[in-house]
Parts: structure tokens; C-alpha cells; sequence
């Protein structure tokens, strides 16, 4: 029987009910209001967001437009040529290669123009014409020379794959232009002299990679540039890594002319933006140059890369702007890079702006012949670039031998042998 006051539940259930207002109930009203108030501001939250955004995003589209408009097609190009990675900004990293164009164009740089100083010139001066010879590199010769034919080496190679011709086949030169490989003073035959110094030190022992165009060059630099510019129109007469310059020595000598024999490091930008830089360095340029002490008449002039190695030319190119983690590096050989004068330097006709002549030179036939020399004092060609070498290579002091000649020689004199292995030369840029 039920207790009293209390009656059973429909169903026989005995579960209380729980009242109305009792805590548990406040409780879930409470849970329910919460959800439905944080659903609410999300859902605000959400919406406001979406309005600022399409705002921002309309505004951003709208000032583009407005920016374009203002910079035209060509700014836009720039623009699109520097933003290496197309996101729309220009990194720091990015920057740094308009930096030194940006402060030569605002006349903050003191250096002089590219081309030739501007001198009076004589009309009767006479002329010396180079030419230019070129075979492209054998990209078969290159250690990642399967990797290269793939679409991950497309863009960085455009530069280097477009290169199959010089530059300029053919270019007239004053002859006093060449005075600047005489040395400064009396300088006796066989004695190294600079032509361009590094400007590389302790301090600052490397130049930049993520650069696309040569600083203008001055004095002494202006005609190795010019020469230079006739197989590529992008050369840097100074390289980023040493040793850098031009060296020369006097190999013979007589009373009217001499016979200088230099070597030149240099080196090629092969890229523009938006392509990533490719360097392209030639281990050596080697020549010599044969003219009067006065610097009036030229007999001879060649310049060449060397081919007696089966590595001849360094490569470095960059797949982004960090020239820590984004460098490839190969080496490879190049058939032919040459200028040469096939005839000694002779005054030519000079003509005015009607045709009329201004002056005519005499005997002109006589003048391409090759004068015969005989030399006061002399050394071999072979002992004027070892003299070079060392300048720029005092390790080379220290006499390297062939395999087995290094073997002879220190069976004789009871010493080991010690002995270097490369893939690439020690002695030039080629490694």
C-alpha cells in the first residue's frame, strides 16, 4: 500500500518528477541562452568579417587598377620583371639588384659612363678592328648535364641556352684607347703590373650573386668592358670571388715597340628578371697586344679563353634570392671565346655628314702589312704568363709536376710525394 500523500505515477513508474524551478532546470535554460547568444555573435562576427573583407579585398583590386593605370604597361613589366616571386611585392632580397641602377641613374654613384671617355679625336688616329669569335658552351661537358634538359632547369638556363652568337661580331677602336695596357711607369721586361686592381679585401672577400646588371666602369676598365662587350653585352670586369683584375708584363722590347701579355679575370651575366642571375666565368682571358711605346699604331691583339683544359668555364645560378640555400653550381667547356685584330691598326677615310670627305689617309695598302720586329730584350711568352700566374696565385710559387714526372723527382731527391686530385683547375676560375 502507498505512503501516504504520495500517489503512484501512470505506468507504475516511481521516477520523481523534478520541479520547474528547480536549479537543474535554471541550469539548462542558461546552456541553452549561451549557445544560442555565441551562435548569434559568430555568426555577426562572420558576417562583419566577410564585408570587411570583400571591402579590403575590393579596394586593394580597385588601387591596383588605379596603379596600373598610372604606371602603364612598360612599369608594369618592370615591375613584374623584379617580383622574381610574382607575389605581388618587392622583397628586400629583390630590391638589392635595382639598388645600384636606381643610384647610378641619381648621379649618387662617382663613376664615369660605359662607353669611351670623351676625348678630342684625331682624325687621322688610327683605327684598330676587333673581332669576335664565339662557340657555345657544350652543355653535354656539364656534370648535371642530364638534369639540364629538364623542365626544372628550363627558366634558369634561358640565358645560357640563348647564348650562341658574340655579342658584336666586329667593332672599331682608337687606337690610343689601348694605352692603358703600358704600364704607368718604366717597367723592365718580365715585371707583373696591374692593369685593373681588385677591389676585394679582408673585409669584403666576395661581391653579391643577386645582381643582373655590370656597375659602370672607370679609367683603366672602360675598353676591357668595351672588348668584353663584344662577345656579351652583360660583363663584369670585376668577379665576385677573387682573384680579380688584370695583370700584365712587358715579354719584349726595342726602341719603338713592345709586347705586353696580360691575363683578365672577368665574368657574364647571362640573365634578366624575372629569371633568376646565371654567372658565367671563364676560367682565364689570356693575350697579348703588340704596339708602339707612344700607343700610336698597333701591330697586333688577340685575347682568348684557353682550350688546353677540359674544364674551362664556372657556372652559378640562383633559384631564388637566397644565395645560401638557393645555388647551383657546375662547370663545363666552351669551344671558342675570342677577340683577335686579323690587321695591324690604320688610319681610315673620315666623312661628313654630306658625304664629303674630311680626311683621306695615305698609302693605306702599305699600312696593313706586318711590320718585321726584332727585339731588344725578350722573354718567352710561356715565362711572361707563369710571371702573370704567380701574381695572382702565389701558391704558385711552389713548383707543380705531372704525375710522372712528381715520381722521378722525388726518387731523386728521396721525398714522397704528395698529391692533389680536382675535378677542376686550381689555378683559375674554372673549379
Amino acid at each position: 500500500m502507498a505512503e501516504s500523500g504520495k500517489q503512484p505515477r501512470p505506468g507504475g513508474s516511481n521516477r520523481t518528477e523534478t520541479p520547474r524551478n528547480s536549479p537543474n532546470t535554471h541550469k539548462w535554460k542558461c546552456r541553452t541562452c549561451t549557445v544560442v547568444l555565441l551562435s548569434t555573435f559568430v555568426a555577426v562576427v562572420g558576417v562583419l568579417t566577410a564585408v570587411i573583407l570583400q571591402n579590403y579585398l575590393q579596394e586593394q583590386a580597385e588601387t591596383k587598377k588605379y596603379v596600373e593605370l598610372r604606371i602603364g604597361e612598360e612599369g608594369l613589366e618592370l615591375f613584374k620583371g623584379y617580383d622574381r616571386d610574382a607575389d605581388g611585392y618587392i622583397s628586400l632580397a629583390e630590391f638589392e639588384p635595382i639598388v645600384e641602377k636606381l643610384l647610378i641613374e641619381d648621379g649618387m654613384a662617382d663613376q664615369v659612363d660605359f662607353g669611351f671617355e670623351e676625348v678630342d679625336v684625331d682624325p687621322a688616329e688610327e683605327i684598330l678592328t676587333v673581332e669576335a669569335y664565339f662557340k657555345p658552351l657544350l652543355q653535354e661537358t656539364m656534370k648535371k648535364a642530364e638534369e639540364t634538359q629538364s623542365s626544372r632547369y628550363a627558366t634558369a638556363l634561358t640565358g645560357l641556352n640563348d647564348w650562341q652568337e658574340p655579342n658584336q661580331a666586329l667593332a672599331a677602336f682608337p687606337v690610343g684607347q689601348f694605352k692603358v695596357f703600358l704600364p704607368d711607369e718604366i717597367t723592365p721586361v718580365g715585371k707583373p703590373y696591374t692593369i685593373i686592381k681588385s677591389n676585394l679585401n679582408l673585409f669584403a672577400n666576395t661581391l653579391s650573386s643577386n645582381r643582373f646588371y655590370p656597375p659602370r666602369v672607370k679609367h683603366k676598365e672602360v675598353v676591357i668592358h668595351r672588348l668584353l662587350s663584344m662577345l656579351h653585352k652583360r660583363p663584369f670586369v670585376h668577379t665576385r670571388f677573387g682573384p680579380q683584375g688584370t695583370i700584365a708584363v712587358i715579354r719584349a722590347e726595342n726602341e719603338k715597340y713592345v709586347d705586353v701579355a696580360f691575363r683578365i679575370h672577368a665574368e657574364f651575366q647571362l640573365n634578366e628578371p624575372p629569371n633568376n642571375p646565371f654567372w658565367f666565368t671563364p676560367g682565364q682571358f689570356v693575350g697579348n697586344i703588340i704596339l708602339t711605346k707612344d700607343s700610336s699604331h698597333i701591330q697586333h691583339f688577340s685575347v682568348y679563353v684557353p682550350t688546353n683544359s677540359s674544364l674551362n668555364v664556372d657556372m652559378e645560378w640562383l633559384y631564388g634570392s637566397s644565395e645560401t640555400s638557393n645555388m647551383e653550381v657546375d662547370i663545363g667547356f666552351l669551344p671558342q671565346m675570342e677577340l683577335k685584330a686579323s690587321e695591324p691598326s690604320m688610319q681610315v677615310a673620315v666623312y661628313g655628314e654630306n658625304g664629303e670627305i674630311i680626311f683621306q689617309p695615305e698609302h693605306q695598302d702599305s699600312q696593313r702589312k706586318r711590320e718585321a720586329i726584332v727585339w731588344d730584350f725578350e722573354i718567352s711568352l710561356e715565362e711572361a704568363f707563369k710571371a702573370i700566374e704567380i701574381q695572382f696565385y702565389p701558391f704558385k710559387k711552389i713548383p707543380y709536376l705531372p704525375f710522372e714526372d712528381a715520381f722521378k723527382k722525388a726518387d731523386a731527391e728521396k721525398k714522397l710525394v704528395h698529391t692533389i686530385l680536382l675535378w677542376g683547375a686550381l689555378d683559375d676560375q674554372s673549379c
